[in-house]
């Protein structure tokens, strides 16, 4: 089984492919899928499913919809949606869960970027090809769902310049480039993004492009937040104008997150 969290909700079993229509059953197997093998409580089911709204029976409510979710989801394999004293269990192991999976491979490869980053980037593309799309998409409206979503797409932030410092180490800076020029542009106030992305152009003998990337930054910064770069993008702007030697291939001087 696979229950897929990193997109839109849905789950494989046995090898086939189950969406599930019904929103209040997506975003039941996603508050459970958040925490496999941890129970929840037919009241914190409830409050995540209804968004705190009161209902006069939602124990009955809770019971109708794990009845559904199981049609689905349990299998050959056995019962994935157990009942627990008060409340229900996702009773399968976390590798199973594609966030948990993508979780667990973005702490494997970033304790290897400075060691052994070539395994580094291995390990954190292969956690970043689980993604399908923003997380639980069609999760609906609750509290829980929402944080994770906000925690998992800062993660996704997170592997990405993990992945460039592990490309930078290894001197890979043409790629690195590449992977770095939408995410600057996306994530204009995210000011690694942007320092990577100077080391990565002036390695690859563009230093023109180099200083061009910190101006744009910078004028951003200015007229949407009236602030000026961090102290950090302004010592590698004045490195790469400098034509410091410690910009050499390596890590020296990369910033890495994690």
């Amino acid at each position: 089984m696979l229950i897929r969290l990193l997109g839109t909700v849905s789950v494989n079993v046995g090898g086939a492919l189950r969406d599930i229509r019904a929103s209040k059953v997506r975003a039941m197997l996603a508050t459970l899928a958040l925490d496999p093998g941890r129970p929840l409580s037919y009241d914190d089911v409830a409050t995540e499913l209804w968004s705190g709204r009161s209902l006069s029976n939602a124990r009955n409510a809770v019971q109708a919809h794990a009845a559904r979710l199981r049609k689905l989801v349990d299998g050959p394999g056995g019962i994935a949606i157990r009942a627990v004293p008060n409340g229900y269990v996702l009773d399968v192991a976390p590798e199973e869960v594609d966030g948990s999976r993508f979780l667990t491979l973005a702490a494997r490869g970033a304790a290897l970027v400075r060691s052994e980053p070539h395994r580094a980037i291995e390990l954190l593309e292969e956690a970043m090809r689980l993604w399908r799309g923003p997380a639980l998409l069609d999760a609906g409206d609750g509290l829980r769902c929402r944080s994770a979503a906000m925690l998992f797409e800062e993660r996704k932030l997170d592997v990405w310049e993990l992945v460039s410092t592990a490309r930078l180490a290894v001197g890979d800076n043409v790629t690195a480039a590449a992977d770095l020029g939408p995410l600057v542009a996306q994530y204009p106030l995210r000011e690694v993004f942007c320092e990577q992305l100077m080391l990565a152009l002036y390695r690859c003998g563009r230093q023109s492009d180099a200083l061009a990337t910190f101006h744009r930054t910078r004028r951003h910064l200015d007229e949407e937040l009236g602030l000026q770069p961090s102290r950090p993008l302004r010592q590698r702007y004045a490195e790469i104008l400098a034509q410091d030697p410690a910009l050499a291939d390596g890590l020296v001087g990369v910033t890495s997150a994690g």
